[in-house]
């Protein structure tokens, strides 16, 4: 059997997959929600959902370093991973040895064809169609416009979310008009966050951590904008997680 990932690349398949890795959380989420939980053999130590699942599979590192001998002591028939997520040689490496599928998300359409990408090659197209066509529906109408917004990913130094981004997709779909539109993930200074006087400035729960605590001190940079704490995951998680990001955004 042969397949093509999202890098364009041919894998070739003997037989369906039994023993799988997963180096993206959430992908890992939507491999289970595919019904492939008995399937997945590792994941890394930031697959938290489902909750249970680090427990019952063994973790084969983060998304950036791999305990290769544990991986190799799995016997993984399919590795899955994402361009951005997954550091390059580490995947490079990996690719030499086993079959290793790579996606490349950067719009919702990039996510749709993942969802039935995999959905395919694992033998899980009927679940992986009624997930797609449940986030055609949703995703249908962009929610009602709120204001310009700076989405931030990092405090020390702050970095926040660019254009060429599926969170600066994720911004619109949720109404807020994202003001960096530089590629990828820039670096601002506070003085450059206050010339862009966003009216919504929003602090991401991942990859750093922001809290409660945090809001004040943005409040004092910027004190005519209001600061959200948002849930990263509904805004950068790419799979089956998307299902609740019409509810969640609709009440930003």
């Amino acid at each position: 059997m042969h397949f093509t990932d999202q890098l364009k690349r041919s894998i070739s398949l003997p037989a369906p997959p039994q023993r799988i890795i997963s180096l993206v959380p959430s992908q890992t989420e939507l491999l289970v929600d595919l019904g492939l939980e008995d399937r997945i053999v590792g994941v890394t130590k930031f697959c938290v959902h489902p909750v249970g699942l680090r427990k019952a599979k063994t973790i084969v590192g983060g998304t950036k370093n791999y305990r290769m001998d544990v991986i190799e002591s799995l016997q993984p028939d399919l590795i899955i991973g994402n361009k951005e997520e997954n550091e390059q040689s580490g995947i490079e490496y990996l690719m030499k040895k086993y079959p290793v599928w790579m996606s490349d998300i950067y719009t919702l359409e990039d996510s749709l064809e993942m969802i039935s990408s995999l959905g395919r090659m694992l033998g899980a197209k009927v679940k992986a169609e009624q997930i797609i066509n449940q986030l055609r529906s949703d995703f249908a109408f962009p929610l009602h416009q709120k204001g310009t917004a700076v989405y931030l990913i990092w405090k020390d130094p702050i970095m926040v979310a660019g254009a060429d981004t599926f969170i600066n997709k994720m911004m619109g779909f949720a109404g807020f008009d994202n003001l960096i539109q530089s590629s990828r993930y820039p670096q601002l200074s506070n003085e450059e966050l206050i010339e862009l006087a966003p009216e919504f400035l929003l602090l991401s729960s991942e990859p750093y951590p922001f809290k409660d605590t945090h809001i004040q001190d943005f409040q004092s940079v910027l004190p005519k904008a209001k600061i959200k704490l948002v849930d990263g995951e509904i805004f950068s998680w790419y799979g089956s997680r998307l299902l609740r990001a019409k509810e969640y955004c609709d009440t930003l």
